[in-house]
């Protein structure tokens, strides 16, 4: 699902202050194309791979749901504090110690002897990313300023996209030829070539605050999200909620409720400000974006599964079967968030997800014998239209939901909400990841008809509590204008 994350991210930059002059503005924003590029391209490939480590590490349903949201899981949980902790200790440094902490673990991904490593080094990946991530987006934002800035972006977030649309083809075709180890590799000369442009073009970090991390704050978010998590995978499995699995959702709302108490105290220096909360539109954007971008990280895990599984795919053609929609977000988001600017968002948001529950519902139609063009195409393009619909519009609405001196925070959080949702998401399939034959078809067909339903709901949401008013967006004094 990384594919479509480029242009929820891409906020973050727009508000980023501008920094110290750049000499070889190009050369950074190739170095942050290249480590973004790292959670993008490992956020899609690994999806394509969940076959054949099933056979090779002879994993079950619950191990390859955790070989996802190991690397999901610190992801949407530190994403906040990797930003803060960018402004603390400087943009560059984490920058570079990220892409490093990313490339060491996807070697040890490569590596991995057995199972339990390489979920360790899915960790790893996503701590990784969640250090490199908001990062490579300020120096983004420090580097550039006016229309070059939007133009930056626009370059980052296409790059972005089809670098997370290429991967499982590549990786695809890597397993065919018989190896699952490789695209891991492909990460590596993505991470060197960013460390090196960042050490030598991206400005040294200049001035840094010195506001204390909300360290506390995300140690307890990680571990809830860990345990519901954890309890999620378990219940929605064929041995359902065992005691241990309402034990560890008891622990988990204990220890998130306990969360959401340490940011009210923290107040604006907290990880993720409640004040944000205050904002009628941006709850409803909040479960929004869970809501869509939950079914839509289901959507990826489940058609590569189900037609390499099912309908006997090769691992390349299945990685290339949802290549259609990130390239026609690339071309058509750009239009709908000029369009969004022009009318508000609240309609777009509305009625995209709408669309998109319709694409669901067209997967019904996915068999085992289902021919590419005809059963899963119109799935694919009618799924992308109803995203490119809401996509470019979200983020607009986010930026305009709070005042300008939370824009920052908004869309950071925006993000990590995104990730939680497909986090959430591929702990309930268990059940499809277990079946086999005509019960994976079934359980298949039945995942469809809840992401629709969710989708429908997202919808509903939007309408609900956006802003009837609302049009344009307000001007303000403010780079995330």
């Amino acid at each position: 699902m990384s594919v479509i994350h480029p242009y929820c991210d891409s906020a973050v930059a727009h508000g980023s202050k501008p920094g110290p002059t750049c000499v070889h503005p190009a050369m950074v924003l190739t170095s942050t194309i290249l480590a973004s590029g790292l959670a993008f391209v490992d956020g899609s490939v690994v999806n394509v791979a969940l076959p054949t480590l099933a056979q090779s590490l002879n994993a079950g349903a619950g191990d390859l749901q955790w070989v996802v949201n190991a690397y999901l899981l610190p992801l949407s949980a530190l994403l906040l504090l990797g930003g803060a902790a960018g402004d603390h200790f400087g943009c560059r440094r984490l920058l570079i110690i990220g892409t490093a902490i990313f490339a060491l673990a996807s070697l040890g991904c490569a590596l991995a002897p057995g199972l339990a490593v390489l979920l360790a080094c899915r960790l790893l990946q996503g701590i990784g990313a969640a250090m490199l991530m908001p990062n490579s987006l300020a120096i983004l934002g420090q580097t550039f300023s006016g229309e070059s800035k939007g133009r930056a972006i626009g370059i980052w977030a296409a790059t972005g996209a089809a670098m997370g649309a290429i991967g499982p083809v590549i990786g695809g075709w890597l397993i065919d030829l018989g190896s699952w180890r490789a695209i891991f590799l492909l990460n590596l000369p993505l991470a060197v070539g960013a460390i090196v442009l960042a050490w030598r073009f991206v400005p040294r970090d200049q001035e840094k605050n010195n506001f204390p991390l909300d360290t506390y704050g995300g140690v307890l978010v990680t571990i809830g999200l860990a345990a519901l998590t954890w309890a999620l995978t378990i219940g929605a499995s064929s041995r359902g909620w065992t005691p241990g699995a309402l034990i560890a959702a008891v622990i988990s709302i204990g220890l998130l409720l306990f969360y959401l108490r340490i940011e009210k105290r923290r107040g604006d220096a907290a990880m993720m400000p409640l004040g944000l909360f205050a904002s009628r539109s941006f709850v409803g954007l909040t479960i929004f974006t869970f809501l869509l971008y939950g079914a839509f990280g289901g959507l990826f895990v489940l058609v590569p599964y189900l037609l390499i599984r099912a309908a006997g795919y090769s691992a390349t053609a299945a990685g290339a079967a949802l290549l259609p929609l990130p390239l026609m977000l690339t071309v058509t988001s750009p239009i709908a968030g000029a369009f969004a600017a022009r009318i508000g968002p609240r309609l777009p948001l509305t009625l995209g997800p709408l669309v998109v529950a319709a694409g669901f519902l067209l997967a019904l139609r996915i068999n085992i014998s289902a021919n590419y063009w005809v059963d899963v195409l119109p799935m694919i393009l009618l799924i992308a239209v109803g995203m490119s619909a809401a996509v470019a519009p979200l983020t607009t609405a986010v930026l305009t939901a709070v005042d300008a001196r939370h824009t920052g925070s908004a869309s950071g959080l925006n993000s990590a909400v995104a990730r939680a949702g497909s986090l959430v998401a591929t702990a309930l399939l268990g059940s499809v990841l277990a079946a086999a034959g005509n019960e994976l078809l079934s359980a298949f067909h039945a995942a469809m008809m809840i992401g629709a339903a969710t989708c429908a709901a997202a919808s509903l949401s939007a309408f609900a509590l956006l802003d009837r008013k609302a049009t344009a967006p307000k001007s303000r004094n403010t780079h995330a204008s």
